[in-house]
């Protein structure tokens, strides 16, 4: 896979072919067909890559964090906006060649519905038996995306970023005690 991430990076998704790649890895071009089947295949698998490490950093983070609603919604907005960084330039193209594909439509509902309920499990100590309506997961993932984008983009810093996520997630656990947020 990073070979595939360096030719995006560097040349953009247009340049990312079955063909170049398997030239760039020095592979046959079967092997990488037989792999992918197709380029909607590579680039699905890009995708697949890019949250299977958003996951993972997620879950290292919480393994490593402080118990606690300040902590648990810092390691939630601090690894959104890190993953998001670490890929960021590369997934708009990506996901621009998916356009339109029911297959990306299909993968990137289940993992936007894996990262709700992450999210779900892990700020339910702090909701109360009311916990957090499914409408305000969704609002909390729309701002994670245009924060993340924001910061890529360096319209904000990741630092203002994170902030902006932080301080989202608290209202909505604040919401879910019938807690304005101020």
């Amino acid at each position: 896979m990073h070979v595939a991430w360096r030719l995006v990076r560097e040349e953009g998704t247009d340049a990312l072919t079955l063909g170049r790649l398997a030239e760039e890895a020095g592979i046959t071009k079967p092997v990488v067909y037989d792999h992918f089947g197709t380029r909607n295949g590579l680039l699905i698998a890009l995708y697949q890559d890019y949250d299977a490490r958003q996951a993972a950093l997620m879950d290292a983070a919480i393994q490593a964090s402080a118990p606690g609603l300040d902590a648990t919604a810092g390691v939630i907005a601090c690894s959104y906006v890190a993953c998001v960084l670490t890929q960021g330039r590369e997934m708009p193209g990506v996901l621009a060649a998916l356009a339109g594909s029911a297959e990306l439509e299909k993968i990137k509902r289940a993992y936007q519905m894996a990262f709700i309920a992450k999210c779900r499990g892990l700020l339910a100590p702090f909701t109360g038996p009311r916990g957090i309506a499914p409408a305000a997961f969704w609002a909390m993932l729309g701002a994670a995306d245009a924060l993340s984008d924001a910061a890529v983009k360096g319209d904000v810093t990741a630092e203002e970023a994170e902030g902006e996520l932080f301080r989202t997630i608290l209202a909505l656990v604040g919401r879910s005690h019938g807690i304005a947020a101020s």
